[in-house]
């Protein structure tokens, strides 16, 4: 399931680069309201893993995720597959408040977990979690797919690793989306208690490329403002927003997400990176590269001492992240990512939401 118009349907594929044999780590789904379930499960299984079960409330999604996934089994309930031994990580894409605590559920049954993006709207949520992975030891792992499952951004990675624009001190990151008909959307898309506000959702994202590229371990919030700007219809929810965010290592964010995507554009979103190091800068163009009308995807800009260089890496860099993920399950290390970073992320967007200024337009202008 790869819908290029539909980015909470959009599941990308990869290369089979299984890093366990066949039935060696069995994974479970659990709640399946977005559609970023079949990314998940998609790299997770390209990796090597089992799907052994899903549970949902909603037969007609246990249904169409064993279409996807013929191996599962429908479990008749969320007790069946945390009471299972053989079910070392469970995957979920619950309703973002909720996600926290099934993760609490899962680490107390004594299995690892990877939620869907954002990992928790509240910063209670955040020290239930916290107080839960220092008492069970288990992972509380996310899913930022606008990282981890694009092969741009991996490739970035790769390029900042190797010094190609020396110390990454600044990056500008771009996150529109496309609502598309409202009424193909969940109720709980609209409740801002539910999805926790622009800035924690699709700004998660946002947030933690800024930690990964920038090395940055802590930051503060320095500005964020969110508004409704044409969705008057649902006024909880918040169709753009944008923050400035300082690094404890003097490193440097601007980031605008939105849900303006016009049905013009022939992917759900142009997502966009811009990040400026002291010996270059490097841009990706992750979706789209629009005008040139190929479907090309994953486009990789760089400019150093060296020259300009343009690289499209679909298909060349794959996903790392989840054969990562799947050994440090098994070996309880942590090169997928730390749970440090995993957490400080979440924390983040939920602090550049909770003091974002919120920006009320009209046509006269714009009021604060």
């Amino acid at each position: 399931m790869k819908n290029k118009n539909d980015g909470m349907n959009y599941a990308p594929k990869g290369k089979p680069d299984p890093v366990v044999l066949k039935g060696e780590f069995k994974i479970a789904a659990i709640a399946l309201d977005h559609g970023h379930i079949y990314g998940m499960c998609n790299g997770l299984t390209e990796a090597g893993a089992s799907v052994k079960w899903v549970y949902d409330k909603d037969p007609g999604k246990i249904a169409g995720f064993i279409k996807a996934f013929p191996e599962a089994k429908a479990a008749q309930s969320e007790e069946e597959i945390l009471n299972d031994p053989e079910v070392k990580l469970v995957c979920s894409a619950a309703v973002t408040s909720l996600r926290a605590s099934l993760g609490l559920r899962v680490m107390a049954a004594g299995k690892d977990y990877f939620t869907d993006k954002a990992p928790l709207t509240t910063l209670r949520q955040l020290e239930e979690v916290k107080e839960m992975v220092k008492r069970t030891g288990k992972k509380y792992m996310v899913y930022y797919s606008e990282r981890i499952h694009v092969e741009a951004a991996v490739f970035a990675g790769q390029l900042i690793e190797q010094g190609a624009i020396g110390t990454p001190i600044h990056i500008d990151g771009f996150g529109p989306h496309r609502v598309g008909d409202p009424k193909g959307r969940p109720d709980w898309f609209f409740k801002k208690e539910q999805y926790g506000g622009i800035l924690c959702d699709i700004g998660s994202h946002q947030i933690e490329q800024f930690l990964y590229f920038c090395g940055v371990k802590d930051a503060k919030v320095q500005y964020s403002q969110v508004g409704n700007f044409g969705h008057p219809d649902h006024p909880e929810l918040e169709d753009f927003g944008d923050a400035v965010l300082l690094g404890d290592n003097g490193a440097t964010q601007h980031f605008r997400v939105d849900w303006f995507t016009p049905d013009g554009l022939s992917t759900w979103g142009d997502g966009r990176t811009f990040i400026l190091g002291t010996e270059g800068y490097i841009e990706l163009r992750k979706y789209v590269n629009i005008g040139m009308h190929d479907g090309s995807a994953d486009h990789v800009f760089l400019v150093n001492h060296n020259g300009e260089q343009h690289f499209e890496v679909t298909g060349k860099v794959g996903y790392p992240f989840f054969g990562q993920l799947i050994l440090d399950c098994i070996h309880r290390t942590e090169h997928a990512m730390t749970q440090e970073h995993a957490l400080k992320a979440a924390e983040l967007c939920v602090r550049a939401e909770n003091q974002a200024v919120e920006i009320h337009y009209n046509r006269e202008g714009a009021t604060v």
